[in-house]
């Protein structure tokens, strides 16, 4: 991570309604907010890692983020340029400064392609290279994600998980971005490839000059590639700090039940620590609590809770936290 704060993408109020489908015609029409009022910052060449519960809205503030779903309401601002109001021809040119590597490598590869033309189908989009070069470019892009340049020509299906993935990296480089959101990219992988996997991705950062958003459930895996990690609950960044000033002093409660999940590989530590075990089920994103969402769980819930939602504050050193009872 830089030393110098370049703002590379800002997040400001994001908001993402899906509509509900009833089965009557007059029903009323529901909403579900998976993102419901986000903002933060990433810097240039920073990880910023993304954590939370299923269906907390992770995956949906990535995808937002890139356009892939148009935003309900808030603003994206891309190096200094608001691009929530672009439509698809305004956006070509911002596409190639920011992609994804997607969660199942199997589903997101076509398989009636070659791992070529996958790779280069992005080159041949931005009309970048043609002929000898592209090829060039199709077995530079294998090497640098660890492929050799034979395997240009094989079918999706021959590949391994890992494997497929490594070619999802490379499709996603083929166009020399900025920014790359990181969409669980290791949980469909073995836990033995998930650590060679992580570890690509940050030589390819330092080679490269990337940032990333990299969201996960993996609270262990977020520590080791983050610089700083945000937590979400229920549509609602709740904590964000430093990747070690988080793991080792979180504030929210919700974070600390989610820290005293991580297994430790001490079996005296794991039965000295204190487990959290939070009651009753994630709420609804089509009807959210009122006040702070995570009062329905929390162990320190109190009537200030249902009535006001806690602010974000800095507690010290960009520390920031959402709740009424933090001292």
């Amino acid at each position: 991570m830089s030393s110098q704060k370049d703002v590379l993408v800002e997040v400001k109020d994001l908001k993402k309604y899906f509509p509900v489908r009833g089965g009557l015609i007059k029903e009323k029409r529901q909403v579900l907010k998976a993102v419901d009022g986000v903002s933060f910052d990433i810097y240039r060449g920073e990880t910023l890692g993304l954590v939370g519960e299923s269906g907390c809205g992770k995956t949906t503030v990535g995808r937002t983020i890139l356009k892939l779903y148009p935003p309900t309401d808030g603003r994206i601002i891309f190096d200094g340029d608001d691009i929530t109001e672009l439509n698809d021809r305004q956006m070509r040119s911002y596409r190639k400064r920011m992609q994804i590597i997607f969660q199942d490598p199997y589903a997101s590869l076509n398989p009636r392609m070659t791992v070529g033309d996958i790779i280069a189908e992005s080159i041949d989009i931005h009309k970048i290279a043609y002929g000898e070069e592209r090829k060039a470019m199709i077995y530079d892009l294998l090497s640098k994600v660890g492929l050799s340049r034979e395997h240009a020509n094989r079918y999706p299906h021959e590949f391994s998980g890992g494997q497929r993935q490594r070619i999802g990296i490379a499709r996603a480089l083929a166009v020399n971005p900025d920014f790359i959101v990181c969409d669980e990219p290791i949980s469909a992988l073995d836990v033995s490839i998930q650590a060679q996997v992580v570890n690509l991705l940050e030589d390819l950062q330092d080679e490269m000059n990337l940032t990333y958003l990299f969201i996960a459930h993996d609270l262990s895996m977020v520590k080791h590639i983050s610089d700083r990690v945000g937590v979400m609950y229920l549509g609602k960044i709740v904590e964000m700090a430093e990747s070690s000033e988080l793991y080792s002093k979180p504030l929210h409660p919700y974070t600390q039940a989610l820290l005293s999940a991580i297994p430790v590989p001490d079996p005296d530590t794991m039965e000295q620590r204190e487990r959290i075990i939070l009651k009753g089920d994630v709420p609804t994103p089509i009807n959210p609590p009122s006040g702070c969402r995570f009062r329905t769980r929390c162990p320190i819930a109190r009537e200030i809770c249902a009535e006001q939602e806690p602010e974000m504050k800095d507690y010290g050193g960009g520390h920031m936290a959402a709740c009424h009872f933090i001292e």
